[in-house]
């Protein structure tokens, strides 16, 4: 039976990546001071939409009813449910969450209706905490060898820019303005002519934005990202979809995929003023170089008894990731073959007795026969 359109699984190689960027990323939250959280995939409809119920996101939500007719729905981000998280936490609250949402939307290459996000967010932030936020990001992207841009604006600026301009319908028209790295700019002012907007375009394309009050803002976090020591790129038509972003947005684009790597921004958490981004899963170990070798082992019981067993657990005890098998050698090196497993470890009855053990590199062929703790040091 296949899975339903937009929903993967993942195993072998695959699996193993994932858990790695996992652990990467979880080692990068975990230094800048994030502490984990985890929240419900189900959530009252109402709650889920929240006050913006006309993004594009939001509309795309999977709805549910339970027995008692209860209106439900999927979580399609993690960022709407720190309402409640962040209630009378000290601030600044700082969490970062790694789960499965959910968008009844088209599919792409890149594009799923399940996928797994890993957010990192402040309740209670200052421009300082963004600019920490674009380190920590720059920092994961480097150690996950992903060659990214990392572009930034600020909301306010395209307010003050589209209300000196007197454009009335600010919303779509920022809608439109930020698909100018998507579409070709004769498309985008084409879009804008509907709203009488077309005359903003030249603006975005100037060397200067001086004489617009918010862009102190954007020159402040500039400062800081230098003191970081991390490059960033002013972007004056960014804006991202949606519509909660009240300051700084961020965006990180590479040319090995037309889809967003991942991206966040400024926004009001029970009225306090809040930044976080969120990183796609998916995307990130498309896009990733990661070392998946590892030194695994099999050991074969030659023999079936409690000596056996206490050998393996030995080895594990030591943090040596090493499998049991049972039976016969042949079915059990094809097994270690087909799982790419580095080491076989054979275990029998003369093993035992002379506490010396036969370890068969399964790379190069070559065996050894090795004391307890000359075995532990060789897979360590």
């Amino acid at each position: 039976m296949e899975t339903v359109k937009g929903f993967k699984e993942f195993y072998g190689e695959e699996a193993i990546k994932r858990k790695r960027v996992k652990e990467i990323l979880v080692k990068y939250f975990t230094l800048y001071g994030y502490e984990p959280a985890e929240t419900p995939i189900v959530e009252y409809e109402e709650f889920v939409k929240g006050d913006n119920v006309n993004d594009e996101a939001v509309s795309d939500i999977f709805k549910l009813q339970d027995r008692g007719k209860r209106k439900l729905a999927l979580r399609y981000e993690a960022t709407f449910q720190l309402k409640r998280l962040s209630k009378n936490k000290k601030l600044p609250f700082k969490r970062f969450q790694i789960g499965e949402v959910f968008r009844d939307e088209p599919i792409s290459a890149n594009r799923f209706r399940q996928f797994t996000q890993c957010d990192v967010d402040v309740v209670g932030s200052s421009i300082r905490d963004e600019a920490e936020i674009l380190a920590l990001t720059f920092f994961v992207l480097k150690e996950l060898k992903i060659d990214a841009v990392i572009n930034i604006n600020n909301r306010k600026l395209l307010n003050e820019i589209l209300d000196k301009e007197k454009v009335k319908e600010k919303e779509e028209v920022i809608r439109e303005i930020d698909k100018l790295d998507k579409l070709p700019e004769s498309e985008v002012k084409k879009n804008l002519k509907k709203y009488k907007a077309e005359k903003v375009l030249s603006i975005f394309k100037k060397d200067s934005f001086e004489e617009y009050e918010s862009y102190k803002e954007i020159k402040e976090l500039l400062k800081y990202c230098k003191f970081y020591g991390i490059k960033v790129n002013f972007l004056p038509s960014l804006a991202r979809g949606l519509s909660y972003y009240n300051g700084t947005v961020f965006e990180i684009k590479t040319t090995k995929m037309k889809e967003t790597v991942c991206a966040g921004g400024s926004y009001l958490v029970n009225r306090l003023q809040s930044t976080g981004i969120a990183f796609g899963l998916e995307r990130l170990c498309a896009l990733s170089k990661v070392d998946l070798s590892e030194k695994n082992v099999l050991a074969i019981a030659l023999v079936d008894n409690k000596e056996v067993v206490k050998t393996v657990q030995s080895l594990r005890d030591e943090g040596i990731i090493c499998s049991l098998l049972f039976g016969k050698p042949s079915k059990a090196m094809q097994y270690a073959n087909s799982k790419g497993i580095n080491y076989v470890l054979f275990i029998g009855e003369k093993e035992l007795k002379s506490k010396k053990f036969k370890l068969k590199d399964m790379k190069t062929g070559k065996e050894n026969n090795l004391n307890f703790d000359s075995l532990i040091k060789k897979l360590k």
